[in-house]
């Protein structure tokens, strides 16, 4: 069944979050996954939540999702974004298509 990381950000250095961007695809893409959102425009349908910045990832399943997360290849560049935003990070399970 699918796992889906999604993030909330907020960057606080850009010239470094820049950097992150640049090096996280590979790691993703190496683990299965793949974007689904990657900061997009935000609109408030209920509540009051108004993130800077929403980021969904997909991945096979939550055991690679957690691996990728994990994992040396994800190390360096996790480092950089906790240094250049500060953000949150849930993982869901999906559901069988």
């Amino acid at each position: 069944m699918p796992a889906y990381a999604i993030v909330e950000v907020e960057v606080t250095d850009p010239e470094a979050f820049e950097a992150y961007k640049a090096k996280v695809p590979g790691t993703i893409e190496a683990h299965g996954g793949r974007y689904l959102v990657r900061g997009g425009a935000t609109e408030c349908m209920e509540g009051d939540w108004n993130p800077a910045r929403v980021v969904v990832l997909e991945f096979p399943d939550m055991a690679t999702l957690k691996a990728w997360h994990g994992s040396e290849m994800y190390a360096e560049p996790k480092a950089m974004r906790l240094r250049a935003a500060t953000s949150r990070m849930i993982a869901v399970e999906g559901v069988e298509a």
